[in-house]
């Protein structure tokens, strides 16, 4: 039996420590590992509830914006705020624009390197200008000793692809999409102020009426990545996934318990009754049985993580954080959440699931797909990331009808963005902010006492999938899925980076792994 250790993982946000046991090419056990402490909840205690967003939304600057939308619904609700249908409104472009640029960008950047080589590009014989051009770029770098920028490469495996025409036109996106996901944040700061980090999101709303000429400049920034997402992304995610990927797929490698969740996000009225991506459970991997979902059934154990034992399961609102760094058998600074008891996959699977977006299920239908696992994640980030660029556009116009023809700011339009009667924090109360990340499952859980922070507590999509295993023996989702893993070649665990990427994880940066025995280390720096 062989152990890796894979620590840090790279190309991911944040700091994780992988370790699997081989045995006879396959993972048979695996321990997933935060090894940061993020000490958020605490900075915030005894604060104004109003000061909350600016600080909890440093704690990812990737998705930016989603942590302080989910503290800012948490104390509406809490207060008893609404927000205004124009604060909606610009709070759902913001929060859009940001989801076209983390799709293209998990896709392009984080993940594609995993799947093709890029030294294939100098075997292209065609004659397309635009490649030739990508061509002769890297053979530059190639000839210079330089092509950092895209490597690694890794030795043909069943899931590497290597026809040079169709790296050559990957490696032609992949510099495109670095254009596309830079107008995303772009686009996002419009309304926002800046990026990353809104300024202009508060409880009870946002503080800006946008004139028509900036609408028209958002609208036509978002056209650009709407069509790059439908005409270049969604096209490459498929050919993938449906081509050179599929085995990988239909062998269920990364494939979890089964168990999805969808808090539900992007409101579509003020009453909070409508969403884009709707809320919904599922167990089993019974895609027929899409179940309500009831927040009171969340709970978070500690057991295997870093913090002091509690005598039972509890419910965020109940937490109270307390390290002990000494404990024997904690091995992670996440914390486990279960719903019902049960581990569960959050992100854009799971919201294709419960939504039963069509097309996504007739791909699932079309491959026989019953167990879908890595391949099938990135198939589902696409066509979330399309859920998304239809929406857009609608609310664009909605904000425009808004806003009016001339769009001038006249005394008392505060109304228009904001809840000013409940701005001022309540002597006692209690909010959930449950949201959709791009990630996933967002939940930011507050209770105020004498108009101060009492009680804080952030559950966020890597803590769902990323939770350690917990006291009935139950491995977190990540762990789950590494388990059947194939690693041919113990000194390069490639696909455990493929299935760990695939969930696109907020936890680093360089890497080591350590030889089975024990006494090797074997530098892999670039590879992960």
């Amino acid at each position: 039996m062989a152990k890796i250790v894979v620590d840090p993982l790279t190309r991911i946000e944040g700091h994780l420590k992988a370790e699997v046991e081989v045995e006879n090419g396959v993972i048979v056990d695996a321990r997933c590992s935060g090894t940061m402490f993020r000490g958020l909840e605490q900075i915030v205690l005894g604060k104004d509830p109003r000061d909350v967003p600016y600080v909890v939304e440093r704690a990812c600057g990737v998705c930016t914006g989603v942590h302080g939308e989910a503290a800012c619904m948490a104390i509406e609700e809490a207060q008893g705020a609404t927000v205004p249908e124009m604060g909606r409104v610009i709070r759902n472009l913001m929060m859009g624009a940001l989801w076209l640029h983390d799709g293209v960008l998990h896709f392009y950047h984080l993940t594609a390197l995993d799947y093709i080589d890029a030294t294939a590009v100098l075997q292209y014989k065609g004659n397309v200008p635009e490649l030739v051009a990508i061509k002769e770029k890297i053979k530059a770098l190639a000839e210079a000793g330089d092509l950092h920028p895209l490597l690694p490469t890794y030795p043909p495996d069943d899931f590497c692809v290597g026809d040079p025409d169709l790296v050559t036109q990957l490696v032609y996106h992949y510099l495109k999409a670095l254009e596309i996901q830079a107008k995303g944040r772009k686009a996002a700061a419009i309304f926002g102020g800046k990026q990353p980090h809104h300024a202009s999101m508060i409880p009870g709303g946002v503080t800006i009426i946008p004139t028509v000429s900036q609408i028209e400049h958002f609208r036509g920034i978002i056209r650009e990545i709407v069509s790059f997402v439908k005409n270049v992304y969604l096209p490459d995610a498929k050919l993938l996934a449906t081509g050179p990927l599929l085995p990988l797929e239909q062998a269920s490698v990364g494939a979890t318990a089964g168990h999805y969740l969808s808090y539900g996000g992007f409101a579509l009225d003020s009453s909070r009754t409508k969403y884009l991506f709707p809320s919904g459970v599922i167990f089993d991997n019974d895609f027929n049985n899409v179940l309500p979902f009831k927040r009171e059934e969340i709970t978070e154990e500690v057991g295997y993580a870093w913090y002091k034992d509690e005598a039972r399961p509890a419910h965020p609102f109940e937490r109270k954080v307390e390290v002990d760094l000494e404990k024997q058998r904690a091995y992670t600074f996440v914390q486990a959440p279960r719903y019902q008891g049960k581990p569960m996959e959050v992100g854009p699977l799971a919201r294709m699931l419960v939504m039963q977006y069509p097309p996504f299920m007739e791909l699932l239908r079309t491959y026989n797909i019953t167990r879908p696992g890595t391949v099938m994640r990135h198939a589902a980030r696409a066509l979330d990331t399309l859920v998304m660029a239809d929406a857009i556009g609608a609310w664009v116009d909605e904000l425009l009808q808004l806003v009016g023809e001339t769009g001038l700011y006249t005394k008392g339009d505060n109304a228009l963005i904001h809840d000013t009667d409940k701005w001022e924090p309540v002597e006692k109360g209690q909010g959930a902010g449950l949201n959709e990340a791009p990630r996933g499952a967002l939940g930011h859980f507050i209770t105020i006492a004498d108009k101060k922070v009492e009680r804080y507590q952030m559950v966020v999509p890597t803590t769902w999938n990323f939770s350690p295993r917990d006291d009935r023996g139950q491995l977190g989702p990540i762990e789950e899925a590494l388990i059947g893993t194939p690693v041919p070649d113990p000194d390069n665990p490639i696909n455990v980076g493929r299935v760990i990427r695939s969930f696109n994880p907020c936890l680093a940066c360089a890497i080591h792994v350590i030889h089975p025995r024990g006494d090797k280390k074997i530098n892999l720096s670039p590879v992960f």
